[in-house]
């Protein structure tokens, strides 16, 4: 552990969405498989889209098929994106003791973000189903091309200080991206990283539970 979060008063908390804040598995895999079948591809077991849940859609497909035409790439996150939008998004699980943890931050006077390699309009989309959306003050989506770290620095631009902020994620692109700028970085075990790679990416902070997240920042 290398940030103390009392010691630096952290005051913005960005959450990951997916594997963070909810469960999107049913709809990302149903959908990764609609996007398949559509464009004649074999369609894949479900359980082999769960460990690229977290990285962007191109990854997710170059991890499945293999390397595809830019074009071709752009013609499968359409038609992902095609189920995703009407049925997908809808399809997520919210943890258990995640809104009450959220509120709680909430409440206590953090400023709450959302900092997501999916779309900003499905991100809110979801965060609206779970009636979470008062407790945001802002949600930056990905796209095509866009990295996480990016994002991020794009928020530090944009007035989210890096030294009072942290960067609560399960997968090792939210640790790596809140290293490269800076910011504390907060692992959780109840997404779709695995241990060994969260250890790799080493956290300042791992927790086991949002209860351990919400005694973290008390």
């Amino acid at each position: 552990m290398t940030i103390d979060p009392s010691a630096v008063k952290i005051r913005t908390l960005i959450f990951d969405l997916d594997g963070t804040i909810s469960d999107p598995f049913e709809g990302i895999s149903k959908s990764v498989n609609y996007a398949l079948g559509e464009l004649g591809y074999e369609t894949v077991d479900p359980e082999q889209v769960r460990p690229m849940i977290g990285p962007p859609l191109t990854e997710i497909f170059a991890f499945l098929i293999g390397d595809v035409p830019e074009g071709h790439m752009q013609l499968l996150v359409d038609k992902y994106r095609e189920r995703y939008a009407s049925i997908g998004y809808r399809e997520n699980l919210i943890y258990d003791g995640i809104p009450e943890t959220i509120a709680a931050l909430s409440t206590a006077g953090y400023r709450l973000g959302i900092c997501t390699s999916k779309r900003a309009d499905y991100a809110t989309s979801i965060v609206k189903m779970f009636g979470l959306s008062t407790h945001f003050r802002f949600i930056s989506g990905g796209d095509v091309g866009v990295h996480k770290s990016e994002q991020l620095e794009e928020l530090v631009a944009n007035g989210v200080d890096a030294r009072t902020a942290a960067m609560i994620g399960d997968r090792h692109i939210d640790i790596e991206a809140a290293k490269s700028n800076g910011i504390m970085s907060v692992g959780v075990d109840w997404g779709f990283g695995a241990d060994e790679e969260l250890n790799l990416a080493a956290p300042d902070y791992r927790v086991r539970s949002p209860r351990e997240l919400l005694d973290l920042f008390e």
